[in-house]
Parts: structure tokens; sequence; C-alpha cells
């Protein structure tokens, strides 16, 4: 099963490739993106876990994960870094764990990714969907309590995967994501490419 996974992961990672190279000429006139996946997660549940794990397997697979305690340095502003890193982005990946909702953060973060539209990928780790809350400790305005609660109702609608730290396989676990996300940023690539050709096509009418 672990070798299955792993050599899916590699095939899309070529094919993730492939589309690229054909995007080339494109991608050299812009600037390099800050990160092509952005980890949404709460640190004091997943930073030393599933979050930093993921992060270090997809960097070593050539791809550009976004993870603030691995892309950030003492005196950086939080959304100094954080909001590019967000519209640059191609994917997000947003970790729920059982102390998620109680972080402006956390939900600030996913409100973001949401609101520029960026296709996101969840989670469910020691938490079910049903569990995830916004809570109003009379500090958040009433905008912002609705922001949050849209962003997290819309992912939480979105499919998923789910991970019991305390039963669950770790290797097979992260090879089931690191394939989630390789199989959406294929999709993404041809979408981008497929887009592109017809605007080119467009332009020439």
């Amino acid at each position: 099963m672990q070798q299955s996974c792993s050599s899916s992961a590699k095939n899309l990672c070529r094919k993730l490739v492939q589309v690229r190279t054909r995007n080339s000429i494109q991608a050299a006139a812009k600037t390099r993106p800050l990160c092509d996946i952005f980890i949404n997660h709460r640190g004091i549940d997943t930073k030393r876990t599933i979050a930093g794990l993921l992060h270090d397997h997809l960097f070593r697979l050539g791809l550009r994960p976004f993870l603030d305690s691995r892309n950030m340095k003492p005196g950086d502003r939080l959304f100094g870094k954080i909001k590019p890193a967000i519209g640059d982005c191609k994917l997000g990946v947003a970790i729920f764990s059982p102390n998620y909702c109680e972080s402006y953060f956390c939900l600030q973060e996913l409100a973001l990714l949401m609101e520029n539209k960026k296709r996101v990928i969840p989670i469910f780790c020691d938490v079910k969907p049903s569990q995830l809350q916004v809570m109003d400790y009379g500090v958040r305005s009433g905008e912002q309590l609705q922001m949050f609660k849209r962003a997290l109702e819309e992912a939480k609608y979105t499919v998923g995967l789910t991970f019991d730290t305390s039963k669950g396989d770790w290797s097979e676990f992260l090879n089931s994501a690191t394939e989630a996300v390789f199989k959406n940023l294929v999709e993404l690539e041809a979408e981008s490419s497929n887009r592109r050709s017809t605007y080119i096509l467009q332009g020439r009418e």
C-alpha cells in the first residue's frame, strides 16, 4: 500500500512537471511565486506533527509549501508574508484540529483563502466537521464572525481527508495527503493552461 501511494505521487509529480514545462515560456516572464501550497493550521495542535511533516515531504518533492514556522523569521509581520503567500499560492491545505476554531489567525487565513477563491483541501485531524464552530468571545465584529462562519462552512462541505493521530497510519496518511495535493495541482495547472490557450485564440480572432 505504501509503495503504491508513493509511486502514484511520483507519477502525478511527473504530470505536473510536464504541464509546467508546456507553460515554461509564460511562466518565465513572471516572478516566481512565494509558494505553491499554503498550509493553514493551528500550531499547538499540528505544527510538530501533520503540518510539519507534510511541509517537509512536499518540499523534498520539489514543491514550495508555505508554513509559518518554516517560512518566517523573528521580526516578520504576521500578515506581511501570509497575505502575499495566500495570494500567490495555487492550493490551500486547511488542517482542522480540536483547537483550530479558537484561533483568530487560523480563521482569518481560511477566510483569505476563500476570498481569493483558492481551492482548499480540508484535513480533519482528531476532529469531526460537525464539531467545528466559530466561537464568539465578544472580541470579534459581527462582520468578522460572518466571514469566518462562511469560510468554515465552505471548507466543512468540501471533500477532504480524516486522520486519527492515536490510531492512524502516519506513513499511509502522509502519502494520501501528498497524492491529493499533486492531483489538485495537476488539475489546476491544466485548467490554467486551457484558460491561457482560450485567451490567446480569442485574441487572434
